[in-house]
């Protein structure tokens, strides 16, 4: 491949070409993260809390993670968000309505030691649970 006086086209046809085997630059063209993301793209999505479970840490760890099964209100799929803090669970009841953001681990995946929770918790019923945890505000009655 050459680099002379006349080789633009040609390098620029091949940056082209070879994008293609960049991952993330196909995933953005193809729009795949709206297709299985049950987000569908946006950063945040507010839903319906179903039920509280525990999941188990990974090895090493040992220990339950608190966390909740939620219904989205956009298009109903069902997926378990992670309830950041101590005793943050004691503040979301089923039936509550609650705000998701992601996790943040490396490319949208699972952080640490929880295993395949990719969401958590910042507001129940329009308070963030981080101000309802430190008691600065009471738990909104619905």
């Amino acid at each position: 491949m050459g680099n002379g006086l006349y080789a633009a086209k040609k390098l620029i046809e091949n940056r082209k070409k070879f994008r293609w085997s960049k991952k993330d630059w196909k995933k953005r063209v193809l729009r795949l993260k709206e297709k299985y993301d049950p987000f569908e793209g946006s950063p945040m999505a507010s839903g319906i809390v179903l039920e509280k479970v525990q999941i188990e840490k990974r090895q090493p760890y040992s220990g339950m993670i608190k966390c909740i099964r939620v219904q989205l209100k956009k298009n109903g799929k069902v997926i378990t968000a992670f309830a950041p803090g101590d005793k943050a669970i004691k503040y979301i009841d089923e039936h509550d309505e609650v705000l998701l953001v992601g996790i943040g681990g490396p490319k949208g995946r699972t952080i640490g030691s929880i295993p395949g929770v990719r969401y958590k918790v910042v507001l129940v019923n329009g308070q963030p649970l981080r101000l309802l945890r430190s008691g600065k505000i009471e738990k909104a009655r619905r």
